[in-house]
């Protein structure tokens, strides 16, 4: 299996040294120094089904702040991302966790320690890339079908009347979960569980809130997908 890292550091010099120390033959890295240029990258690389393993995100960057530009990352990507910075305060560290990164290395650092800790996050997509597998394994040929719309989880396909909605990997999890429980109110505890993992302790709880909204809208469905106020959700 191969693996593409984007590192996201203004600094060349040691952006040169990250892409050097980590690439190998199954390992690509691409390397840019502003928020804009990541940006493009991320897009145009779902865009050719060539999609980023892993990022490496420093916190100051030119054009803004890496923490907002990690809360994008996990919402609209689902990548594993690697927070790298020169501010070493506890307050930042959690912050940053709870936004959602899923590790956190304060500068200066030793090479050997980032390239294990990347490792470590690869095993995790080695281990969520088998468990998709078997899964759409088991799925194969299953859609959904509700009234004019149809879901199919193991393509990737949804749509509502024949018109082709796109969703990103989280929306593909939380329509997911909402589908197979119908008529089930859901908490919030659940859901955050199962669209997020093993992250969920570590995501801030509006995140789901925030998804749901864009969820009903890309689907219209804003009286089918119910909020059960003080608890969580139900699709109906």
């Amino acid at each position: 299996m191969g693996y593409r890292i984007l590192i996201v550091e203004d600094d060349t010099v040691l952006a040169g040294g990250l892409c050097r120390a980590l690439q190998n033959e199954k390992i690509e890295t691409v390397s840019c120094k502003t928020l804009k240029e990541a940006k493009k990258l991320l897009q145009d690389s779902r865009a050719a089904d060539m999609q980023f393993t892993l990022v490496v995100l420093d916190v100051n960057l030119p054009d803004g702040s890496g923490f907002d530009f990690l809360t994008e990352i996990k919402e609209e990507y689902g990548i594993y991302v690697i927070m790298l910075t020169a501010n070493d305060m506890e307050a930042d560290i959690v912050a940053g966790l709870q936004m959602g990164a899923d590790d956190y290395i304060t500068k200066p650092f030793s090479l050997a320690v980032l390239r294990a800790r990347v490792d470590t996050q690869l095993r995790r997509t080695d281990a969520l890339a088998r468990q998709s597998t078997e899964e759409m394994q088991q799925e194969a040929g299953q859609e959904i079908v509700i009234d004019d719309y149809k879901f199919d989880f193991a393509k990737m396909l949804f749509s509502h009347k024949e018109e082709r909605i796109e969703l990103s990997k989280t929306e593909q999890k939380l329509l997911r979960v909402l589908v197979e429980n119908r008529g089930i109110t859901l908490t919030r505890e659940q859901m955050l569980d199962y669209v997020w993992s093993v992250e969920s302790a570590f995501v801030d709880e509006n995140a789901l809130s925030v998804t749901v909204k864009r969820l009903r809208d890309k689907l219209g469905m804003q009286n089918r997908i119910r909020t059960v106020y003080g608890i969580g959700y139900r699709f109906e």
